[in-house]
C-alpha cells in the first residue's frame, strides 16, 4: 500500500477520535516512517513497509489514546519532552504561566524557586533554560513523574540546577525559596472528561478534590505560612470567584488573575507582602 492509500485509510479511521483526522494521520505515518510530513506529500506513491505497525499506531489513536503517549514525546514551548502514561501531557496554556513567572524572576532578580507537581518537567526545564542563574527545587508525590522528569532533566543537562524531591506539596523542601510555581490538579472529582484525557492521563494530576480547588487553596496556605513572596498557579476556568473569596478570607491583598488565549480565566499570581 502506498503513502496516499494509507493516509486515506487512517484519516477515515480517525474521524471520530480527533478533531483533525488528516493531520493526525500524517503525523502518525511520518512518525512510523521516521520522516517529516513534507516527505509524505512529495512521495505519496511510495510503498509503506511494516504496515501492520502503522495500523497499530492508528488504532491506538482511534481508541482516543493521546498522540503524545503513542510517540512518547510532547512539544512544549521551545523543547521536546519525553512523556508516557502516568505523566500529564503539557498544555500550551501553561506556556502563559511560564512567561508570567519569567517576568517576576527578571524583575525581582530571583535565584531560588520551587515547582509543586513537576510532571514531565516542562515548567522547571523551560525556566532553567531561560535563566542560567536559577536554582529550582521540584516536587511530586508520584514515582512516574519523578522518573520521567529525571530523564528530561538529564537530556537537557540540568541536573545541577533542578533538584527533584518526592514530596507532598512543599513538605520536604527545606531550602530558602523566593517563588513557587505550580500547575496542580484542579478539576472536581467526578467531572466527565474527554476520552483522550479521562481514559489515559493520570487521575492524580487532574482531580483536585470534591470541589476541585482544595489543592489550590492548600498550596496558597502553605506558601503563605512559609513567608515565600511569590506564588503563581494555573487553575480552572471557573475558579476565579471562589479563589478570590478565599484570598480575601485569609488576608491576601496583592493578587491578579490571568487569562489564556481563549479568553478564559486560567490562573493567578500572588505577591505576599
Amino acid at each position: 500500500m502506498t503513502i496516499k492509500t494509507n493516509l486515506l485509510w487512517a484519516e477515515e479511521l480517525l474521524q471520530t477520535s480527533c478533531p483533525r483526522p488528516r493531520f493526525e494521520a500524517e503525523l502518525l505515518l511520518a512518525y512510523h516512517l521516521q520522516k517529516d510530513r513534507t516527505y509524505l506529500h512529495a512521495f505519496d506513491d511510495a510503498e509503506v513497509k511494516n504496515i501492520d505497525n502503522f495500523k497499530r499506531l492508528v488504532e491506538r489513536r482511534a481508541n482516543h489514546e493521546p498522540y503524545e503517549y503513542i510517540v512518547g514525546s510532547a512539544s512544549f514551548y521551545d523543547i521536546e519532552l519525553q512523556v508516557e502514561q502516568g505523566v500529564l501531557i503539557p498544555r500550551p496554556e501553561t506556556e502563559i504561566l511560564i512567561d508570567l513567572v519569567a517576568d517576576i524572576i527578571s524583575r525581582g532578580n530571583i535565584t531560588n524557586i520551587a515547582e509543586i507537581g513537576i510532571g514531565s518537567g516542562a515548567i522547571s526545564i523551560v525556566l532553567a533554560r531561560k535563566f542560567q542563574h536559577l536554582n529550582i527545587v521540584s516536587t511530586d508525590i508520584c514515582d512516574t513523574p519523578i522518573n520521567v522528569a529525571t530523564k528530561n532533566i538529564r537530556a537537557f543537562k540540568l541536573e545541577d540546577r533542578i533538584k527533584l524531591i518526592k514530596s507532598n506539596l512543599l513538605d520536604e523542601v527545606n531550602t530558602p525559596i523566593d517563588l513557587v510555581v505550580s500547575n496542580p490538579p484542579y478539576i472536581a472529582n467526578g467531572f466527565e472528561l474527554e476520552p483522550n484525557v479521562g481514559k489515559y492521563e493520570p487521575q492524580e494530576a487532574l482531580f483536585g478534590g470534591e470541589v476541585g480547588d482544595e489543592l489550590l487553596k492548600q498550596i496558597v496556605l502553605d506558601v503563605k505560612a512559609r513567608e515565600i513572596k511569590y506564588l503563581a498557579c494555573e487553575m480552572g476556568y471557573d475558579q476565579k470567584d471562589p479563589m478570590e473569596k478565599f484570598f480575601k478570607q485569609i488576608g491576601v491583598e496583592s493578587y491578579s488573575f490571568y487569562q489564556d488565549l481563549a479568553g478564559l480565566d486560567r490562573g493567578f499570581v500572588i505577591t505576599f507582602m
